[in-house]
């Protein structure tokens, strides 16, 4: 019995000096070991552009939060606050640049008065889809060049969903030819609006909160916002019931972008579950337009009327997308450089899939 004992002893003994070397070796390859967040809690704050809980995008976030929470045991707590409540919603890339937040969620597009070339990875109207989007981001060097120009600002972007193909918009008159849109006040961001300005008409940068009451109070004569699930939610048919299909965001991409330096101080651990947990919400949230916008279409008011915009203004947009590239290329190098990846994986990507994609479409009607 006694050696008995003294064999459990030993081996009690040494369970005790294995864990507590472990231990040991935790705190000592801080950054590698699979522990190192056990009793180390960090909590995050993150600014949205959106209302509370709005449906798909806001509470895409919200499940992403949750899921961080989920994936870290506990460990990593990420706060999500509603526009307007630490920042106001256009003002979250500043916040989040100087440290004032620490992440935010809203529309690459809404800062290229900060770097032109910011919207191209927001989207390109007549331009790639969110699937191809997504495509030349992770494997044609988008999201390179994107971390690049964002790390000048101290930020370190993630795609935070996609939408798939937008709407046209919503306007109060009929548009039946190019001169139509001549003196019309549109809440349209991005490239978008750029095109939209060489068309005649004054693009205008609204927050989601002020855009039915600009529309109902004639403070803009149309708008765009995404397409039927959170159109019809935002009432825009009251105001304005022609309805045009869409050409300017085929497949807009949304970031969730932490500060730089608050993403390099978090473990190894919290930023792969970060990440996992972005790759997560961004293809939830393309799911989610595409099942919601197929159900909102078949429920749009009686007054509404769905049109496609006359040749003449397409026409005329595609050659003021050109212009409008052109123009900006000549006058900043980092649109010039972004613009010439993106370029070059249409073209890698165009016969492919034309003969894919385009072709089955086709076929199936």
């Amino acid at each position: 019995m006694r050696r008995r004992d003294f064999i459990t002893g030993t081996a009690i003994g040494a369970t005790a000096l294995a864990l507590n070397g472990c231990h040991r070796a935790e705190e000592k390859t801080e950054g590698s070991s699979v522990n190192i967040n056990r009793g180390k809690k960090v909590t995050l704050k993150l600014a949205t552009s959106w209302p509370a809980h709005f449906p798909i995008m806001g509470t895409g976030v919200d499940s992403f939060a949750k899921r961080c929470a989920e994936l870290s045991g506990g460990t990593l707590e990420i706060k999500v606050y509603a526009k307007n409540i630490l920042v106001p919603a256009l003002q979250v890339f500043d916040s989040t640049s100087a440290a004032q937040i620490d992440a935010f969620h809203s529309g690459v597009y809404y800062w290229k008065g900060k770097n032109p070339a910011f919207s191209i990875f927001g989207g390109m109207p007549l331009g790639l889809t969110s699937e191809e989007m997504v495509t030349w981001m992770k494997f044609g060097g988008g999201y390179e060049l994107w971390r690049e120009l964002y790390g000048k600002f101290n930020l370190y972007p993630l795609i935070g969903g996609t939408t798939g193909p937008q709407m046209g918009g919503w306007f109060k008159k009929e548009i039946n030819s190019l001169a139509d849109l001549k003196g019309l006040k549109m809440r349209i961001p991005g490239l978008g609006g750029e095109v939209m300005k060489k068309l005649g008409v004054n693009p205008v940068l609204l927050p989601a909160g002020e855009i039915y009451t600009s529309l109902e109070r004639g403070t803009i004569d149309a708008t765009e916002w995404v397409g039927p699930a959170l159109d019809s939610m935002m009432g825009f048919a009251k105001a304005a019931p022609y309805y045009y299909t869409g050409w300017h965001e085929p497949g807009s991409i949304l970031e969730i972008t932490f500060n730089k330096a608050r993403w390099e101080k978090l473990s190894s651990e919290h930023q792969a579950i970060i990440t996992a947990a972005s790759e997560e919400m961004s293809a939830n949230m393309l799911h989610e337009f595409r099942y919601q916008n197929a159900k909102a279409l078949q429920n749009l008011p009686d007054n509404v009327e769905v049109r496609t915009f006359p040749k003449d203004m397409m026409d005329a947009a595609k050659v003021a997308l050109g212009e409008v590239l052109d123009a900006q290329s000549a006058q900043n190098e980092d649109f010039k450089r972004v613009l010439k990846s993106y370029r070059d994986f249409v073209k890698l990507n165009q016969p492919w899939d034309d003969i894919s994609t385009k072709n089955f479409l086709n076929i199936r009607g």
